[in-house]
């Protein structure tokens, strides 16, 4: 075999196994993302205008590590400045906030049978499943509770 007949049987088999390879790319590697397709601020709510789907890079980052799915954005809040043509993490967003700092609430603590409810004022804002600090109206006692998804706070176990 002449040099030359083994450098075009070596780049023959070259392009074989790239052929190969793009064939077998693990899924992940193949696996779309979302990026922002402008600037979005801290404290700007992100909406599916602002995002563009692109393939994740191999090796890049990890893709449980980024948001791959509108789910996961649309109508999520951004924690810090998300760049254009950046990957978003998943601890860069979180979900709006369902009561807003200074807003008067409803207090639960429900054990079995027994249901106290009363009046209070969050000293912070909080989304579904937070853990908030709220001021009961009446005693002035500041209390820690749970956010539910029906905008009450509920405080105990």
């Amino acid at each position: 075999m002449t040099a030359v007949s083994f450098i075009a049987a070596i780049r023959r088999a070259g392009l074989a196994i790239v052929t190969v390879a793009d064939i077998c790319t693990p899924a992940l590697a193949q696996e779309a993302v979302l990026i922002p397709n402008r600037v979005i601020y801290p404290g700007e709510t992100i909406t599916a205008g602002a995002l563009r789907q692109v393939k994740l890079v191999p090796g890049k980052v990890k893709p449980d590590a980024v948001a791959t799915t509108l789910p996961e954005l649309d109508g999520k809040v951004a924690r810090r400045t998300l760049l254009p043509g950046r990957y978003i993490p998943s601890a860069a967003v979180r979900s709006a906030w369902l009561i807003e700092q200074g807003a008067s609430v409803q207090v639960y603590f429900i054990t079995g049978g027994l249901t106290i409810s009363a009046t209070a004022v969050t000293l912070q804002a909080g989304a579904p499943g937070d853990m908030v600090r709220v001021r009961n109206v009446d005693s002035g006692k500041v209390l820690t509770g749970t956010v539910m998804e029906d905008g009450t706070v509920r405080v105990g176990t």
